[in-house]
């Protein structure tokens, strides 16, 4: 991406924090004011004292308002820190939200795809490295150049040969910056494409910590964790190297330029052309001509990190979103159904990198219904509840629900008649309260009750410490599988939705805990639509409509009982079932 785009955006996302760096601006302006006021007090009460001999009383006034103008500054920094500050925070904050607001269109399903260390980095260092760009840098840019030109002003009226000095020397400082700012850039990239494959290996290692332990691969990762370590140790230490150095220079010049003007003022002070206090005036306010120049030099690393942060930003929101909602419709329609009835019209779909998941899926459940859905892994089972949940949208045909195309509803709406049991219900940070009101935050005493009844979540209950207060840890440590999942099961009736989708709520449970489970969920899908993903193939009742899939296609449909005593693909699966 151009620099120049990503410049563009990131002083597009500053907007809505305009006042706020105003008043920093504004702040550090007026600092610059209060230090002219401070050094002509300095010069004034000097040259009195010592060239025309005034009393310490004559000069009372001077000196008294030395602290008064201290102070001030002081509280204009803090002011200058405070708002700049609010800024960054604020910037940082909208485009974090901005980007979940993405990720939440974009869906599970991309989300799946991608690496977990790799997108933690984007989006927690990434955002995170806004905040100096809009704190620091952006308020220094401004600074830079109108503290110079008030000082520069200041000086004009007091000598303007002195004047003309700073104007020839102040340009070296920008000019060192442009030239180096190409390498520092480049260094900063690489930094930072090192850290995000940093973070993708080191969640990868994490993850897969188990497999690592079994097959004594442990050492060898760590070496390979280390490496990585060390080459994104070496790329900050380049990126710190440019940085000192280029400090350094830029303190060269500044120096130079302040003692080339000290050299001129006390030869203009030995020839009697330059008074004492208009010459000290002049050097005392020298130093703060280069200090914004010296502090924008920096600052320039935050920038160069922001811009590399932004590029990725960048490219995750406009990453386009697949998502089956009707926001592609012009006036996405409600649908205030109490029953669901669902037809799959020679759906297909792939995913753009893989193969066709799909072929032409035809198929349909009356309302009230319930259909179990069973096949070999990788046959596109849960591509089907994706596509229903408006994750994704079909490539060809079309899914009804009660008549209607899928793509011209609102989603809002139509996820409010799903409750959905997966394989492994996710448990979030909070207590288990919480976690069971997600399903329905305005659930009443009344309601979390039945609900908890009916999960069988009851015993649970009483063995925590704090009953349903008990804070989880992460993903619901302190729960065991199966409690994990009566809470999904709790959280399905507290949505009472009248379609049920099930992705194989049991296949990670043991045979008891199965059974209780497969015992709610019976109850639960009494009087609803019911799609369920079934992989204890003897559990599913004889009656049971089955629908057998396979590559992407349904090869047989029936009952439980017909499919088994028929030769197919269903007595296939339940043989090689009840051989494992």
């Amino acid at each position: 991406m151009a620099i120049s785009s990503t410049t563009a955006w990131l002083r597009e996302q500053s907007r809505p924090v305009r006042r706020l760096l105003a008043t920093g601006i504004a702040a550090g302006v007026a600092q610059a004011a209060a230090t002219c006021v401070g050094a002509w007090l300095v010069a004034h009460v000097l040259a009195g004292a010592i060239f025309a001999a005034r009393a310490p009383g004559e000069l009372w006034q001077a000196l008294a308002a030395l602290p008064l103008l201290a102070v001030a500054r002081f509280a204009l920094a803090l002011l200058q820190r405070h708002v700049t500050f609010e800024a960054g925070a604020r910037v940082s904050a909208g485009v974090r939200l901005s980007l979940e607001q993405r990720l939440r269109r974009l869906g599970p399903r991309w989300a799946a795809l991608q690496s977990s260390g790799d997108m933690v980095t984007r989006l927690v260092d990434g955002v995170d490295a806004l905040i100096p760009y809009y704190a620091g840098y952006l308020p220094q840019v401004a600074l830079a150049a109108l503290i110079p030109l008030v000082i520069l002003l200041v000086v004009l009226l007091a000598d303007p040969w002195s004047a003309l000095v700073l104007l020839l020397t102040a340009p070296l400082i920008p000019l060192f910056m442009v030239l180096v700012g190409h390498a520092a850039e480049q260094a900063s990239q690489r930094r930072w494409l090192r850290l995000r494959r940093m973070g993708a290996r080191f969640m990868d290692a994490l993850s897969g910590l188990t497999t690592l332990r079994l097959f004594r691969a442990t050492t060898r990762e760590q070496a390979l964790l280390a490496a990585t370590g060390e080459a994104y140790r070496q790329e900050t230490m380049a990126v710190l190297r440019i940085a000192f150095l280029s400090a350094l220079v830029l303190e060269f010049f500044a120096t130079v330029s302040i003692a080339v003007l000290a050299v001129l003022i006390g030869f203009r002070l030995m020839w009697g052309t330059l008074g004492f206090e208009s010459g000290l005036f002049v050097l005392l306010l020298a130093p703060e001509l280069f200090m914004p120049l010296r502090a924008m030099g920096s600052q320039r690393h935050r920038r160069m990190e922001a811009a590399v942060a932004a590029e990725d930003l960048i490219a995750l929101l406009a990453i386009p979103a697949e998502e089956a909602t009707a926001s592609a419709a012009s006036s996405p329609r409600e649908i205030a159904a109490a029953r669901i009835a669902i037809a799959f019209e020679r759906v297909s779909f792939g995913y753009a990198s893989d193969r066709q998941v799909l072929h032409e899926l035809a198929f349909d459940v009356d309302a009230g219904a319930q259909l179990t859905v069973v096949g070999a892994s990788g046959s596109g089972k849960s591509t089907l509840l994706h596509l229903l949940m408006g994750f994704a949208a079909p490539d060809g045909g079309r899914i009804l629900i009660n008549g209607q195309d899928i793509t011209t509803l609102s989603m809002a709406a139509w996820r409010r008649h799903i409750a959905w049991v997966p394989q492994r219900a996710h448990v979030f940070h909070g207590t288990l309260r919480d976690n069971l009101l997600i399903a329905a935050p305005q659930a009443d005493a009344r309601q979390l009750d039945g609900a908890v009844q009916a999960a069988a979540l009851v015993p649970v209950i009483a063995r925590l410490p704090q009953g349903l207060d008990t804070p989880l840890g992460e993903h619901g440590q302190g729960l065991s599988g199966g409690e994990r999942q009566r809470l999904a099961l709790a959280r399905a009736w507290l949505r009472d939705a009248p379609l049920l989708l099930l992705d194989e709520p049991t296949q990670h449970l043991d045979a008891a805990t199965a059974t209780v489970v497969d015992r709610a969920l019976a109850r639960l899908g009494e009087g609803r639509t019911v799609i369920r993903i079934a992989h204890r193939l003897d559990a599913i009742p004889a009656h049971d409509r089955v629908a057998v899939m396979a590559d992407g296609r349904i090869v047989e449909a029936g009952t439980a009982s017909a499919l088994g005593a028929a030769d197919g693909a269903f007595a296939r699966l339940l043989a090689a079932d009840r051989a494992a």
